[in-house]
């Protein structure tokens, strides 16, 4: 009798939690989780290809020390935080992580505009394939970003609507951190690293 009525309590309870949400948070939870892994990875490959970039530069444009350094502090800065999948439930911690990618991004963009300088540089054929790599590098951030955007606003809808609200709350499911900047747009466009335009005369 006693087997019979836990079998009965353990029915209910998960009619109950499939009725009020439970099951949606998770999965939602799992999709949030998933589209950040890729945006950490994408970001993860431009980082690694930045010491290749900046060396490959230096090799033509030594003299560009301001512009170098800023892409290797600015990369140092995103190496300096730790990517984990709980910072998307930290506000503070995400905040930093979206303005040293900002950083990064602002950096490339000043080394790519000085290399127009250098046409010895363009025609490179590793310059060229580096060029080539992080183009793609940021077009895959930017499909990334906007794949975890539409995860998180997903999420935080269920997490905040009436009756899932109440699962949330009783299973601790808070809302995920996103990424709101002043010109979304702007930030998230590719670098351009179109090199085919002739070098400005001296």
């Amino acid at each position: 009798m006693a087997m019979r009525s836990l079998r009965v309590l353990l029915f209910s309870v998960v009619v109950l939690l499939s009725g009020c949400g439970y099951n949606t948070l998770q999965q939602q939870d799992e999709g949030v989780k998933a589209a950040w892994a890729e945006v950490l990875n994408q970001y993860q490959r431009r980082a690694d290809l930045v010491p290749n970039l900046v060396s490959t530069v230096k090799g033509f444009a030594a003299q560009e020390q301001k512009v170098l350094i800023g892409v290797t502090e600015a990369r140092a800065k995103t190496g300096s935080i730790q990517l984990t999948p709980e910072l998307i439930n930290d506000e503070q911690a995400f905040k930093k992580f979206q303005q040293a990618q900002g950083e990064l991004t602002q950096a490339l963009k000043s080394l790519f505009a000085v290399t127009e300088n250098y046409p010895q540089l363009k025609s490179d054929a590793n310059f060229r394939d580096l060029q080539a790599q992080i183009e793609g590098t940021e077009n895959r951030i930017t499909v990334a970003r906007n794949r975890y955007i539409q995860a998180v606003q997903v999420y935080n809808t269920t997490v905040r609507s009436f009756p899932t609200n109440l699962t949330a709350m009783l299973f601790k499911n808070q809302v995920k951190q996103n990424f709101t900047v002043e010109n979304e747009a702007a930030v998230s466009k590719a670098p351009t690293v179109d090199f085919s335009a002739p070098a400005p005369a001296k």
